[in-house]
């Protein structure tokens, strides 16, 4: 299991590992071989590797949901719940700014200063964007129109919904995470039936 011990250590860590943020060790993870040594490995720990449905990012979930592992995976849901209408209403945003037809995916990329150009020409983007950046998620104190933009980029980079390849070049690439994002979200409305889809926009997001 040495040779996979940095990936081991990652997803304990709790990381999401997609072909954007490490194409090879997510080639590792999508061997069938790799795949069973490193949950042989995670079984003691009541671990094992999952992926979603379309298998575009791997993390880790639990083998058997035991009291400890409902309680840890309550605490996380409460902070999913917490963090998901504000996340559905970027992806809903985004979608409508750059006029795309579909809601945004793993390898796609967004420009900061297209994305900033199309909501300063639009009195009504400019207001949600107002109100999104101003949510406690993303808590932007500035009422500046570039200043929120980037700092809600720069949230959705530091939890893994984003990756910027160049600190110097203002784009960003969405990760694999934000597919998992929307797994989530299309099971708390089937499942748990919590109000994720409020307008037509957000259903069709979904």
């Amino acid at each position: 299991m040495l040779q996979h011990g940095p990936l081991l250590e990652r997803l304990l860590a709790g990381d999401f590992i997609c072909r954007i943020t490490d194409e090879d060790a997510y080639r590792h993870l999508s061997l069938e071989q790799t795949q069973q040594d490193i949950n042989h490995y995670l079984r003691p720990l009541n671990r094992r590797l999952v992926s979603n449905d379309d298998q575009s990012v791997y993390f880790l979930g639990y083998y058997e949901l035991s009291k400890e592992a409902r309680e840890q995976l309550s605490q996380q849901f409460a902070q999913t719940v917490q963090s998901l209408l504000p996340l559905l209403e970027w992806l809903q945003l985004v979608q409508e700014t750059l006029g795309r037809d579909s809601a945004l995916t793993a390898g796609d990329t967004i420009k900061l200063q297209e994305f900033v150009l199309r909501t300063e020409d639009n009195q009504s983007l400019r207001q949600r964007l107002n109100t999104l950046a101003s949510d406690r998620f993303f808590n932007s104190q500035s009422e500046q129109l570039d200043s929120q933009v980037k700092l809600i980029f720069r949230r959705l980079k530091e939890h893994g919904y984003l990756l910027q390849p160049h600190a110097d070049r203002q784009y960003y690439i969405v990760t694999g995470k934000i597919d998992y994002l929307i797994d989530v979200i299309r099971f708390i409305r089937d499942e748990e039936h919590l109000p994720v889809e409020d307008t037509p926009q957000q259903e069709a997001l979904l």
